[in-house]
């Protein structure tokens, strides 16, 4: 019984770790919306914090 529980369990992290490396949606644009130079998030259409007009 104890080794069934465990068998599960071990089952049950394995799904979870190949659901971890998909890719989810809107994930590419996430990434698009970084500053180039500084990385951070850019708000709107203007420029950077940073001064970088990327």
């Amino acid at each position: 019984m104890l080794l069934k529980v465990i068998s599960l369990f071990l089952v049950f992290m394995m799904v979870l770790a190949l659901f971890g490396r998909l890719r989810f949606p809107g994930q590419k644009r996430l990434s698009s919306l970084k500053c180039p130079k500084c990385g951070r998030y850019r708000i709107g259409s203007g420029p950077c914090a940073c001064g970088h007009k990327g």
